[in-house]
């Protein structure tokens, strides 16, 4: 009987110690679109991508002219000659096709890493930020089904990233 009273006192007295402790949510998105750092990689990724979207029009474009280079010498060329011509085209289109595949990749592994990056920057901001505010759990708020404004530390984390964190290294 003992024992259980003393498990019950203990929960009793616990329960004040854990309700005292924060929980906050955060917009980890919010943060990625309109930091400037999040800004900064936006901007650079877009602007290889227009880089890759230029050079693969480029590409199309030749392939289109010689194309109708092709049909234009159909009847003047031999059989032959015709079959190796459209081989030849057949594989400028299967080239094009893999190096649109393989920039649309890296657009996309440049994106992932530089958000991963600005992300463990992050993490230490979060650390002391849940220190020195006593913040027993942050929370992403995409997991969130309902919470009050007051807990969201958006606004303050991203006021903390904008001064720490200014650019972000995209290879």
């Amino acid at each position: 009987m003992k024992k259980i009273l003393c498990i019950l006192i203990f929960f009793l007295i616990s329960i004040p110690i854990y309700a005292s402790e924060k929980i906050v949510y955060l917009d980890v998105e919010k943060i990625m679109q309109e930091s400037i750092a999040g800004k900064a990689i936006t901007a650079k990724i877009k602007k290889k991508r227009e880089t890759s979207i230029n050079k693969l029009k480029k590409k199309e474009l030749e392939i289109v002219e010689k194309e109708k280079k092709l049909i234009s010498q159909k009847n003047v060329l031999s059989e032959e000659e015709f079959k190796k011509k459209i081989q030849d085209l057949r594989g400028d289109i299967a080239n094009y096709q893999k190096d649109r595949s393989k920039a649309s990749n890296e657009i996309t592994q440049a994106r992932i890493k530089a958000s991963t990056s600005l992300i463990k920057k992050l993490t230490p901001i979060l650390e002391s930020y849940s220190k020195e505010n006593s913040i027993r759990i942050i929370v992403q708020k995409k997991h969130i089904v309902m919470g009050s404004k007051e807990d969201d530390i958006t606004k303050d984390i991203l006021n903390i990233v904008n001064q720490k964190i200014k650019n972000i290294k995209i290879d």
